[in-house]
Order: C-alpha cells, then structure tokens, then sequence
C-alpha cells in the first residue's frame, strides 16, 4: 500500500507515535529535556573577547568558535540577529573582532566584506552601548564613548528615581559587575594587541557623538544632560563613597553567584562577574572566580564536527514542562501514570520547585511566599511565572495528588506576582517604570520587566485549570488586562515568542480555559486575524521583523513550531473542524522531519525585541507534535472543547 492509500489519520497517528517516542528518547536519565539553545553571533564572539580580556586564551576553543562564525555569516558580509534576517552593526563588528583576534586575516576575503558592510554604515562608533563598553575596556574607544553609571547607584535609596530594584532581573545581573568595571576604567589583558581602528570611519577619538536619546522622548533629553552633568562631576565622588559602592555591587553578584548555572543564568551577567573578579585582582584559584569560569563553560556547546558556540543560557525546565505537555498530549488517554518516563519528567520538575529563597521579586512582595520555578537548572533568586505557571499545569493534569503541595506553592506565589494592572511581568510584578528606558544605557530598549499578554496569558490558564471559580477576580482581572493589551487588527503581542502569532495563541489558550464566551467580537477578531495569516502552503510564519512597527505584517516561510502555535490557538477558539485547521495539520503531517524534530531553521523565539532573538532548538520538536495530537484526541470526541489550560 503507497502512503496516498493510507488513511491520512492512520499515518498521523503513526506520525505522533514515532515523534513521541524519538522525544521520549532524548530525555536524561533523570526525566527531564534539554534542547540547545541558540542566539546570534554576539554571544559566541563575547566568549573569544572574554578569553582576551583575562588572558586565558584557548587556541582550540577559539578554532572551533571561528568555524562557526564563519559558517553563520552573511552573504554581504553582516552577521545578522536571526537566521535570514538583516546584518546588525553590533553583532557584525563583535564578530569581525573575535575573528580577527583568533587570528584570521584582515584581508581575507570573508573579513574584507565584513569591514565594507560596517564601513557603508558609519562603522563601529554606531554600534550599541554594550558593544562600546567592550570597546572601551580594550581602549578602542574613549571611556567618553559610553554613558556615565556611576558604581554609587548601588547606594541609592529604593525611593530615588533608579533603584536596582526598578529594572529587570536580566538588567540587575549585568549591570551590576558591569558598573564595578566601569568605576575602575578596567584594562583587557589583551595579550595579542589586537585592535579594531580599521573600522571606524573616523579616528574613534574625534568622534563626537556617542550617547544618543535612546527614546527620542524629553526625559531622555533629560537623561543625556544629567549624563554631562555626571561626567564632569564623577572624578570628584569621594572614594570613601566610590569604594563602599564597589563592595556593595560585588556582594551582590557574589551572592548570586549560582554555582555552576552561574550569575543570573545568562551570558553576559556571568561574563562581567568574571572580568570584575580579574579587574579586582582575584587569584586564579579564587573559588568566586573560578565557579563563575566554570558556570561559562557548561554553556558551550559543539553540535557539528569541528564548530563550538556559547549558548546564552540554558532552559532545561522550559525544555521539560512543554515537552511534558506534548507528552501529555500524545500519551494514551486516561493511562498518563502508567508511562515511567513521563512520570520521570514530571518527578524531577516537582524537585525543581523553589521553596525556601526569597529571590528579588520580594522586594516588591516581601511577604509572599516563594513556590516558582526558574528556567535553568538552577536560579533561585529569579524564578519566572511563565515557567511556573507551565510546570503546576502540567504536574495538575497528570492528577497524581502527592502534587498538590507543589501546585499549592505555586498558585499561591503566582496569584501574589500580580501586578496592580491585572497583567503578569515574567520576573518581577510592577516593574513598569517605562522612564527608565530612556537613559542613554538603555538603547536596547529592555531595560525593565513590565507585565505582557504572552505571559499573564499563561498565568489566566494555570488559574482557570486549577480552580477558576476560587480565582475568579485574578483570572477577570487579567482577562481585562488582555483586553487592553489587544492590537487594533486583532492580535496579542508576543514578548517571548515570535510574535503576534505566539501572543495571539496564547491568549486564545487562556480565554477557553478562563471560560470565556470564545463568540465574543473580540476573541472572533482575534480568529480572524490568525486565519489572514495563514499562508499558501498551509502553513504560518511570521517574521523576527515584525517587531518593528514599520514592518510590523512581515511574514516569512511557515514554520512547524509558528504553526502548531496557530493551530492550537484556533483550535482553543472552537475551530477544530474549520478548514484552516485542516490545512495547517496537512501542513505539519508532509512537513520533513529528523528524529523528534520538524525541520525548522528559522529562529521563533525571543529575548528582548529587536535587538536579540533566540532558536530553541527544542520547538520544532514538541509543538508540532503536541498540535497534532490534540487535533487526533480532538476529533476522536464529540466534544470538541480544548479541556486544558494549554
């Protein structure tokens, strides 16, 4: 029999079964799942500069990471922040800086087009604030090049206009061993005297414009005449003060040092944990420095032959609750606890739970107790409500009572990271001082953790699961939240996923499961603009570019994971048996794939918008299989009722 004469749901099911089992496969030896997870070339170029700044080069390391490099660079020599997407300045002058420091010549044809794309553009001086703090500890431009961040901020009382406590997590961890680096004007090693003048179209310390109004907003205006202000006056700060500010900011990061998950769980806290450490003269031996080189490379990660980057972070629980959930989904009916490797998955999340540390979010809820779950392995100061809110759904369904406790904790800890808008911020509740993005340090834009729809989305499905009637007033005020956070055509911003599509299904998820009317015009709005989104080839896919107002309808090829977002979405929305849902599931079911993974090079996930974008190497794996057997369980009943949060 040919595959045209088989039943088209005979061969889904068979396709379910195998990608389950291929998923089942990839689990550790503990239950849980860990997928690579991917950035653009700033992070891999950040660890070759790193080795430089501290002196500890590793010849072979850097070979590896400049084969990736090289592989991943653009055609007109650029390297972009997502697979297919434009070249971006910073990431392309952090590139050609750390291959030129592994040793490739200026003149080679790859660095040559790399050099011209730059200078066509006004050349390194207009890369991002970041990029020019690395610039200025390797003395490539002027300390006048950056904006001022005096160490005494640490100082501050919680009352003044910038508290530490009023930006994001991901700010807090890099900020701080940051701010230590810049009082003491630290030196990179640089033991190969590497420069980069070759690509500034003036010599750096003619420039005249470094620091621009990252907002173009009056208080930014505000905020570039404070940064002269603080400029001419800094030198004079007493060193008394300048040195009580350095032992308060080093406290801090040594405190959540992290073990080996490392300062904040991401790149580039740990980074400049590791430089600040060099800066103050610790030892080699020093356990604080050596834990904090050993939390960077565990992020390593050499997929092909010969080739190595740096991941950005890790993100086994995430990786684990929504393969989790694909299991779920694709589990036989009614037998979830007869299967000893999802009941693994689900034991070692359980263990993962945070109970006892009180992490940052305390500052703005300290009486609350803690019950979340980070990203990572480990980060028990910075648990998110997104992860949380996923793990306590999944442990909900599986319906074993010994984890009542866990999903307690957790509905407890989420119900009290609320904010007073009716939304969820993913680190922090009310962490909306929008202000703050003005300052000529913020010009990435994601300076805060202000709440989204993706998120208190997530955390209206966990709620409604568990008890919508016991809460109903946190479950209405979010609801009425989403409702302010809708777009004009329809659709719900996506922060953490790509974009309108990933908001738009989330919300959906949320709407069914809170109960809501899903005939409402605004929900059918929503419907509607999905449905205009879905593309010849049945399938969806929406561009990293669509972040950008002006190009905010981009659309690019259909992806498996972008897909079984939609169709989940839809299929949430009361459309299972509609013909865009049948034709999105053809799309997944003639859809390559290898393994447990749908073939998917593009880049769906997100970091801060517009400016740094992620591939989760494990999406094309899970979602797609979790789309399509809800669509099987759904037409197996009569009752076509998403019954689930998610």
């Amino acid at each position: 029999m040919t595959r045209s004469q088989i039943d088209p749901r005979t061969a889904r099911k068979a396709v379910i079964s195998d990608a389950r089992a291929c998923l089942q496969d990839l689990q550790k030896e503990d239950g849980h799942l860990i997928f690579e997870l991917e950035a653009d070339a700033t992070i891999p170029s950040e660890y070759v500069l790193l080795g430089h700044f501290t002196g500890a080069i590793d010849a072979d390391k850097e070979r590896k990471i400049g084969n990736y490099l090289r592989r991943i660079q653009s055609a007109d020599g650029s390297w972009p922040l997502f697979h297919d997407g434009r070249g971006d300045i910073s990431a392309t002058v952090k590139a050609y800086w750390a291959l030129k420091a592994i040793g490739d010549d200026v003149e080679a044809q790859h660095m040559v087009r790399a050099r011209n794309w730059l200078l066509a553009r006004g050349g390194a001086a207009n890369a991002n604030v970041f990029t020019r703090i690395m610039m200025a500890l390797f003395g490539q431009v002027p300390w006048r090049a950056i904006p001022v961040m005096p160490v005494e901020m640490m100082l501050l009382p919680r009352w003044f206009p910038f508290h530490m406590s009023k930006i994001a997590y991901w700010s807090r961890t890099v900020l701080t061993p940051l701010i230590v680096l810049t009082a003491l004007k630290a030196e990179a090693k640089n033991p190969r005297n590497i420069n980069i003048r070759e690509l500034f179209t003036v010599p750096p310390e003619t420039h005249k414009k470094y620091n621009i109004n990252p907002t173009g907003k009056f208080v930014g205006t505000c905020f570039l005449a404070l940064d002269k202000v603080l400029r001419v006056i800094e030198p004079a700060f007493p060193k008394g003060l300048r040195k009580k500010a350095i032992n308060k900011a080093v406290a801090f990061f040594t405190e959540r040092l992290n073990g080996d998950d490392g300062l904040g769980g991401i790149y580039p806290a740990m980074a400049n944990a590791v430089m600040a450490y060099h800066t103050l003269g610790y030892p080699p031996d020093h356990p604080d420095l050596v834990t904090a080189t050993r939390a960077i490379n565990l992020m390593l990660v050499e997929r092909r032959p010969d080739e190595l980057y740096c991941q950005p972070c890790v993100s086994p629980i995430w990786d684990t609750c929504l393969g989790a959930m694909a299991l779920m989904e694709s589990g036989e009916a009614g037998r979830l606890g007869a299967d000893p490797k999802l009941k693994k998955a689900l034991e070692w999340m359980a263990s993962k739970q945070i109970f006892d540390v009180k992490g940052d979010w305390a500052v703005r809820r300290p009486d609350l107790r803690p019950g979340g779950w980070a990203f990572q392995y480990n980060n028990d100061y910075y648990p998110d409500v997104d992860d949380t809110a996923v793990v306590a759904m999944a442990l909900h369904r599986d319906g074993d009572p010994k984890y009542a406790r866990s999903i307690a904790r957790a509905e407890e800890w989420i119900l009290g990271m609320q904010s007073s808008n009716g939304g969820w911020g993913a680190f922090d509740p009310e962490n909306e001082h929008f202000y703050l993005n003005s300052i000529p340090f913020a010009d990435h834009g994601a300076l805060i953790d202000p709440p989204t729809a993706d998120v208190t989305a997530r955390c209206i499905s966990f709620l409604a699961q568990i008890g919508a009637a016991r809460n109903q007033a946190s479950i209405q005020r979010g609801i009425d939240y989403l409702k302010r956070e809708q777009e004009e055509d329809g659709a719900w911003f996506g922060r953490w996923g790509a974009n309108y599509i990933y908001g738009s299904w989330s919300v959906l998820c949320a709407l069914n499961a809170a109960g809501e009317d899903m005939s409402q015009p605004y929900i059918r709005k929503a419907v509607d603009w999905l449905k205009s989104r879905q593309q010849p080839d049945g399938g969806w896919g929406e561009d990293l570019a669509s972040y950008e107002q002006a190009r905010k309808s981009g659309a690019e090829q259909s992806t498996p994971s972008q897909t079984a977002w939609a169709l989940m979405g839809l299929m949430a929305a009361g459309e299972v048996d509609g013909a865009q849902v049948a034709r999105g599931i053809g799309f997944l079911d003639n859809h390559a794939r290898e393994g447990a993974r749908w073939r998917e090079d593009l880049y769906t996930g997100t970091g801060f918008p517009k400016i740094f974008y992620l591939k989760y190497h494990g999406y094309a794996a899970y979602f797609p299989l979790w789309a399509l057997a809800r669509y099987e369980n759904l037409m197996d009943r009569n009752d076509r009722q998403v019954p689930h949060g998610m």
